[in-house]
């Protein structure tokens, strides 16, 4: 039989190879560039680790590491997909809008893991409250908006809301994670009946848009042509307005002028502006000079004076003394 002595030696030996064993296991571990990891000391959080390669700690029991993906995450909301193949969930999607109507709204939302001993220890399933917080924001919001808005130009500013939202309710929970990113997937009514509906009116609507686009157009075309021709009114207003100064202002120069020669000889440009008021209101009247004493009418024929003027020689010469001699017998007989 075997000693008592052996068979405490082979324990010893058993337990010390088991010992050895764990530190040599136990006492070293690498973390990876895309891993964070954490060192329990008798499961108390101690330190973090974000450095990448090889570290060391005391070996298990007394020390344990627990590691964790610094990688980005999707938490699709609404919906699953795997292998290709999409999954939905209409009753978890399903929701009023502020203007009380029904559309089915799923989400995707991108977070990380930024703080690994909250994320570890401050929650039993931070998944599963992520979830809860994000079909709480996009609720609330969604309850909040138009139909037109969810459904068409308004998903930006939901979306928008619905992080912020988001957000603010992780830092409250405090699980240690972030939220990147929120983005609306698919907003849609909740049968074809309504979506039909709905298209149409957002056809109707798009036409509308387009009338009063076409209705301002032609406005401001008319608008544009009328203030044209009111400049154009104004610019030739405006040119005889300057036309009409500059002749005012040219009869007063000439209104000067006869007033100073009217002051040296006001009988002469009497006369003068007599004869020639006479020609601007008598322009095809035959003028003639007459002195008249008694009875008989005695004239000067200026007229045919000034057609016999442009011509030269005897012959006209004679002919005007002929014609002056047979006025002066005409007078002597006519006062005879």
């Amino acid at each position: 039989m075997m000693s008592l002595r052996k068979v405490y030696i082979i324990t010893g030996a058993v337990i010390l190879t088991v010992f050895l064993g764990l530190v040599a296991f136990t006492t070293w571990y690498t973390v990876d560039e895309s891993e964070q990891a954490v060192i329990l000391t008798f499961g108390k959080v101690e330190d973090g680790i974000n450095e990448p390669g090889l570290h060391f700690k005391l070996p298990w029991p007394i020390q344990s590491v627990e590691k964790l993906s610094k990688e980005t995450f999707s938490l699709q909301f609404g919906y699953q997909q795997e292998d290709g193949e999409i999954k939905e969930f209409p009753d978890e999607t399903k929701m009023i809008t502020g203007d009380e109507n029904i559309v089915l709204a799923d989400m995707v939302v991108q977070w990380k893991i930024t703080d690994p001993e909250k994320y570890l220890f401050n929650s039993s399933d931070p998944k599963e409250i992520l979830y809860d917080a994000t079909s709480a924001s996009v609720r609330s919001i969604i309850g909040n908006s138009k139909i037109d808005d969810a459904l068409t130009s308004g998903k930006a500013e939901i979306e928008a809301e619905v992080r912020e939202l988001l957000a603010h309710l992780i830092e409250k929970y405090d699980i240690g994670i972030s939220i990147l990113a929120v983005k609306l997937q698919d907003v849609e009514l909740p049968n074809s009946d309504v979506r039909k509906a709905f298209t149409d009116v957002t056809d109707a609507r798009e036409t509308m848009n387009t009338k009063i686009n076409e209705a301002n157009k032609y406005r401001n075309q008319k608008i544009n042509e009328a203030q044209g021709e009111k400049d154009a009114l104004i610019s030739r207003a405006q040119g005889d307005k300057a036309a009409r100064v500059e002749r005012a202002r040219g009869d007063v120069a000439v209104f000067n002028e006869l007033y100073s020669q009217y002051k040296n000889s006001p009988e002469i440009t009497r006369q003068r502006l007599i004869i020639e008021t006479l020609e601007q209101v008598l322009p095809g009247s035959e003028i003639y000079i007459m002195n008249d004493e008694g009875n008989t009418l005695k004239y000067f024929p200026i007229r045919p004076l000034e057609k016999a003027q442009p011509q030269t020689g005897g012959e006209g010469n004679s002919e005007n003394t002929e014609g002056s001699s047979e006025n002066t017998e005409g007078g002597k007989e006519k006062n005879g």
